[in-house]
């Protein structure tokens, strides 16, 4: 199908002259750039029950554990800010730009993290300092789907945008699999007491090695020529309120299957397996690591299938597959707690995700323009991430505290994902931009 335009702003998939930058180095630079910034923001959530005894001591468990995954999901409440101060900057004074300073702010929060005294040392400043650090990485991340994507997207030859925006989904499978690989070796090291106590700090302080890593190879790449040409004149959040409502609504409706199956099934299904299960914590995350290695796999296939097929006939089977399957599936996995089927359940959740989430970052690029594009799809996606993804963990844990019924958590996933489906098909119906 056609893509619109409008004036003095190109679309994705215009042809245009790149700058110095080849196409495969700026692929390689941001997937690598983001992997390591989303492993600083995925680690917490791995280690959640080890940081939820040493920072947020409760008289019961299960409000110990609710309060450290309700500061999980604090951390959701200022990416839409990130989203509109970084996409601005992004849509203004370049993807680049804006990509370095998400990077420096995230690797300092978390290391941050790593480094805040015990609840016994501290007394109520420990939680309150972790929920600070939290907001600073959700800033950060905040800001950087949208620049990474639009960076990618316009840097792809013609024709190839799904596939190198899917390394944007891929980069973050990446880092989820490198925070559980991270986190499984610190649980199987350390025993439980040790863990508890100081262990689960040793991936947080990796940040000290991970940015100025980051910050060099994300250093090394050049804003894409269509971003160079065609950045918008007026302020990107005026032109976006304007004339790009519709756009937002859409590729918000688009994320939420992307933030519920990322996580619920990768950073609430071990959390879940461990607590409710009874299977042990080092288990979980290595069979989480294998379910992220087949979707890191998968999602640039579906990026390169999205590009020959077209994106939603990649993204409605596999939503269809997830809301008809997740029941059956928790059932499953309740009636056989054990390792064996507790990896068949995530690596079965893991493509079908990818099938989905590999196809999406181009849908969602696709429906704006260059001027733009950076914040239309932060706003867009980060509003969801809020919404629907961040407090994930919390809700689903929430279900079990209230209902008493361990299948509860498949009903927010089903929920979800069915509003999800009908916006995917509303935006099929009505939307004349991208591959369709």
């Amino acid at each position: 199908m056609g893509v619109e335009t409008t004036a003095g702003l190109k679309p994705v998939d215009s042809p245009h002259t790149r700058g110095g930058t080849r196409p495969r180095h700026v692929l390689l630079a941001v997937s690598v750039g983001n992997m390591l910034e989303w492993y600083d923001f995925a680690v917490y959530g791995f280690l959640t029950p080890a940081i939820a005894q040493s920072m947020f001591p409760a008289g019961d468990l299960t409000a110990s554990l609710l309060l450290s995954v309700g500061a999980f999901g604090v951390g959701f409440l200022t990416r839409p800010v990130g989203a509109v101060v970084f996409g601005a900057l992004a849509d203004l004074r370049g993807r680049k730009f804006a990509l370095l300073w998400t990077f420096g702010l995230m690797g300092a929060a978390t290391l941050a993290i790593g480094l805040i005294p015990r609840f016994a040392a501290i007394g109520v400043a420990a939680p309150l300092l972790v929920v600070l650090a939290r907001l600073l990485q959700g800033l950060a991340a905040g800001g950087a789907v949208g620049g990474a994507t639009a960076m990618l997207t316009e840097h792809a030859p013609p024709g190839r945008a799904g596939y190198f925006a899917s390394w944007q989904t891929a980069g973050q499978a990446g880092a989820l699999l490198l925070g559980a690989l991270a986190a499984a070796t610190v649980a199987a090291i350390a025993s439980p007491e040790q863990l508890n106590a100081w262990a689960w700090r040793v991936p947080f302080f990796a940040s000290a090695l991970i940015v100025p890593l980051g910050l060099y190879i994300r250093g090394h790449i050049d804003d894409p020529e269509a971003f160079v040409k065609d950045r918008a004149a007026s302020s990107p959040l005026r032109l976006l309120w304007r004339t790009h409502r519709a756009a937002v609504a859409r590729g918000f409706g688009i994320t939420i299957i992307w933030t519920v199956a990322t996580y619920f099934f990768f950073v609430y299904v071990p959390l879940y397996a461990h607590t409710v299960l009874k299977i042990p914590i080092s288990t979980t995350l290595f069979t989480n690591s294998l379910a992220l290695a087949f979707m890191l796999g998968v999602s640039p296939v579906a990026g390169h299938l999205s590009d020959r097929w077209g994106r939603y006939s990649l993204m409605i089977p596999a939503a269809v597959a997830i809301v008809l399957l997740i029941l059956p599936g928790f059932g499953f996995l309740l009636n056989h707690p054990n390792a064996a089927a507790l990896a068949m359940f995530q690596v079965a959740s893991a493509v079908l995700a990818a099938l989905f989430i590999g196809a999406a970052p181009a849908a969602i690029a696709e429906l704006f323009p260059t001027g733009v594009r950076s914040s239309g799809m932060g706003i867009a996606y980060n509003l969801s991430v809020t919404v629907f993804g961040g407090f994930a963990p919390l809700i689903a844990t929430g279900l079990i505290a209230r209902t008493g019924n361990p299948l509860s958590p498949a009903w927010y996933v089903m929920l979800a994902c069915g509003l999800s489906l009908a916006a995917l098909l509303l935006t099929l119906r009505t939307s004349s931009r991208g591959p369709c």
